[in-house]
């Protein structure tokens, strides 16, 4: 359901929430972890600066942190700057006069798996991502 590069900075930013407190961490560094190519991780975490969720710091000793607590960070504030999934509109079956007035024959389906998926993104933490990447870890 995620594009690669959303996988590619939910998985960043979980090391990011699972990092000391405060302690910036390099893209390359987070690249190297995630095994994602550095400039396109790179990117993407500016990308995600400038939507507020990471706050970067330039010189030695730089990187980037969490701009605001894990817990207050949602998993469509991470996603959306990627996928844009606030805006899916289009129809399932590729119908371009399909909407609400005139609806195709999955479009109620259809928007309700939408609805669902995005109050799942909007419901859901990078503190319980977070966790989860956690648990997951113990059992490797």
């Amino acid at each position: 359901m995620l594009s690669k590069t959303a996988k590619h900075a939910l998985r960043a930013l979980v090391l990011l929430a699972q990092a000391p407190q405060g302690e910036p961490q390099g893209a390359a560094d987070i690249a190297a972890r995630i095994d994602a190519p550095k400039n396109y991780l790179s990117k993407m975490l500016k990308v995600l600066a400038e939507h507020g969720v990471l706050a970067s710091q330039k010189g030695m000793g730089g990187g980037f942190i969490l701009a605001r607590p894990a817990n207050e960070i949602r998993l469509l504030d991470i996603v959306d700057p990627f996928d844009r999934v606030r805006h899916w509109t289009d129809c399932i079956m590729g119908m371009r006069a399909c909407s609400s007035e005139k609806p195709c024959a999955l479009h109620d389906k259809a928007a309700a798996v939408r609805t669902g998926y995005i109050q799942l993104l909007e419901e859901s933490t990078l503190a319980d991502a977070a966790e989860m990447g956690e648990a997951q870890a113990l059992m490797e």
